[in-house]
């Protein structure tokens, strides 16, 4: 069974425990950079992004973060420490509130396209999966934009219960 991206779990909770780890690196190649943002996505990073930043002599250089579960702390530290070229990393644990999410499909005249629902409290939001959205405009030869405002209106339609 495959595992679902992160971007596609249901989520039943409206808070948890997020973990930073961050890493100054004045010495790593953009394509390295890019790599390791990949395996550590592949690792089940929430998000991983780059700051730039200056360092001590007036080295240009990147702070590396990375966002992902506390339980995940040793994995992705030595996953960072193995594909970059720092020798140490710092750590946060932060609190935060998040949306439930789940998932419903709509259909368009191009297709069906799958939503994210994400609510907190009388808060609701409802989003395109993008990659319904590029399948579909790349099928029918349109622009993403027709399929993405499709599905938002057959979303619209949904929630009247038309």
């Amino acid at each position: 069974m495959r595992k679902k991206k992160l971007s596609h779990q249901i989520v039943n909770e409206t808070k948890d425990a997020v973990l930073l780890i961050e890493a100054n690196l004045d010495d790593q190649t953009g394509e390295g950079l890019g790599y390791v943002m990949t395996q550590l996505l592949a690792a089940g990073a929430y998000d991983v992004y780059f700051t730039p930043i200056q360092m001590k002599k007036d080295r240009p250089a990147v702070k590396l973060s990375v966002l992902g579960n506390p339980l995940a702390k040793t994995a992705l530290t030595k996953l960072i420490l193995a594909e970059t070229s720092t020798i140490g990393v710092r750590y946060q644990t932060w609190q935060r509130a998040i949306m439930q999410r789940h998932f419903e499909t709509v259909q368009t005249p191009y297709g069906a396209v799958q939503l994210k629902v994400a609510t907190y409290d009388d808060i609701e939001k409802k989003t395109p999966e993008f990659d319904d959205c590029a399948q579909l405009a790349r099928k029918h030869q349109i622009p993403l934009m027709t399929v993405y405002q499709a599905a938002l209106a057959a979303a619209g339609q949904l929630a009247k219960g038309e």
